[in-house]
């Protein structure tokens, strides 16, 4: 083995394996790394060429299945025709290069040039790959999406304005909103941007206390208070009888600094976001206790909004920005698409990953620290419906752990903050089936959560902060 910097621990130069995972020396490393720089290239430009083929065929997908909104008429048309000749007849009358103009002639867009912030972590796959895949040039948007260092940087950067939208963990519009933490500020969730795509990561001297119980005085890191990791390790915790607030220690690291922090030994594990869980087994210094699937399948992580304000000033944009983000969450969904997604995310721009770290994590099959190779194609997903009753039980977790502690209107706020109409609505604008209904019921830990009486829910838990 050879030695690499570590990019995530400034302080520890050296680390006893190279950074790409091969058995070579430094020079030898750099040898290949200056030979392969043409060969990248061409991958490079190669690579462009596959995202601008896809991008304009999902288009193409996307405007017969408008204009034949019924699957058994559009099957017929395209038997009848050939894909060729339906494009060709549709073009001659809708032509597809023309369609961005004629919807800013239609719904002239307030403000092109906009600002969107996000972590860079799997969970804001969705409006990243949106750049790359030029999803925001087809509503004539020109965005710019910027790397940022951490959640109350976000939340600080949205106040002031500094970015026209942003990825948020699901419940930081909701405290924003609420003054909880910040001045009150208005915001709303437009999608959600990923489901599941988190774990509960241990380091390996640990792998002999895989019961909770035994993890009294364990130090954890979340990536923020007001976030799905925070709410779902304390649930998990308290189900097996520690009080968090007491029993174990949480500390706010930004997702980044996780897999440096553990190796370091600052940390007993975390409960963060991907792709820094499959890193820590990647680096061989953790391993998956669990996914968090496993406490709620199909449960909220980030999401993707802005303020009520630049909704109101900008609607026709922010209608063009509902669109982007929906349909790359479309095209992230289906899991053929998967490995092409680890290529468009893991560059320096964006998530700065191993390609295979992501791949894993995308794709569901991988090692998880222990000796296995597990398949779980669910393991991340990116259904965009922004529930509100996944808004009613964010705010009953800050009502048991006293984030909260005035009474809370849970429907009115559930409802003003969660854009649930305008996800449906532009839906199905894009030919997208969206399901019905606004509240329907989970379960976590095989507790089932009704957002119809929250308070009943929270009187049902032995550990708790309440009063």
């Amino acid at each position: 083995m050879t030695a690499y910097f570590d990019p995530y621990d400034a302080d520890r130069p050296l680390m006893l394996q190279c950074s790409c995972g091969k058995n070579h020396t430094v020079a030898e490393h750099q040898k290949e790394q200056s030979a392969s720089t043409a060969t990248t290239e061409l991958k490079r430009r190669s690579l462009t060429s596959e995202f601008e083929a896809y991008s304009n065929a999902f288009i193409e997908a996307s405007l017969v299945k408008a204009i034949f909104p019924q699957d058994e008429l559009r099957r017929r048309f395209l038997r009848a025709v050939g894909k060729g000749t339906a494009m060709a007849a549709i073009s001659s009358v809708l032509p597809i290069t023309s369609l961005q103009a004629m919807a800013q002639d239609k719904n002239a867009l307030e403000k092109k040039d906009l600002k969107i912030g996000f972590i860079p972590i799997t969970c804001a796959t969705p409006l990243i790959m949106a750049h790359p895949l030029g999803f925001y040039k087809q509503q004539g948007l020109n965005v710019e999406v910027v790397k940022t260092a951490g959640w109350a940087l976000i939340r600080d950067k949205m106040i002031n304005k500094e970015y026209d939208a942003t990825h948020f963990l699901s419940p930081m519009p909701l405290v924003m909103s609420m003054g909880v933490g910040s001045n009150p500020v208005a915001m709303n969730v437009a999608t959600i941007q990923n489901t599941n795509g988190q774990a509960i990561t241990l380091a390996n001297k640990h792998k002999d206390k895989r019961d909770p119980k035994l993890w009294k005085g364990f130090k954890f890191a979340v990536p923020f208070e007001f976030s799905m990791h925070n709410f779902l390790l304390r649930y998990y915790v308290a189900e097996h009888g520690l009080n968090p607030d007491t029993d174990i220690q949480i500390r706010v690291v930004p997702p980044p600094e996780m897999v440096a922090n553990l190796r370091a030994g600052n940390i007993d594990g975390y409960l963060g976001p991907d792709p820094f869980n499959q890193r820590a087994v990647y680096e061989e210094i953790g391993f998956l206790h669990l996914l968090t699937k496993d406490l709620w399948s199909g449960h909220p992580c980030c999401a993707f909004g802005t303020s009520t304000e630049f909704i109101q000033k900008n609607p026709n944009t922010f209608a063009a920005l509902y669109r982007s983000v929906l349909t790359a969450s479309a095209m992230a969904r289906d899991p053929k698409n998967r490995e092409l997604i680890a290529k468009v995310i893991a560059p320096q721009a964006y998530l700065n990953q191993p390609e295979t770290v992501l791949s894993q994590v995308l794709t569901g099959r991988f090692a998880d620290g222990l000796g296995n190779i597990q398949t779980v194609p669910d393991r991340a997903d990116f259904d965009p419906i922004p529930w509100q009753s996944m808004a009613v039980w964010m705010l009953t977790q800050m009502k048991r752990w006293g984030y909260v502690k005035d009474n809370i209107n849970y429907k009115q706020i559930a409802e003003k903050v969660f854009l649930l109409t305008d996800a449906k609505k532009r839906m199905a604008e894009l030919g997208q089936k969206a399901p019905e209904g606004a509240y329907p019921k989970f379960t976590i830990m095989g507790k089932s959560f009704d957002a119809a009486k929250p308070d009943e829910y929270l009187k049902s838990f032995a550990i708790h902060k309440m009063g």
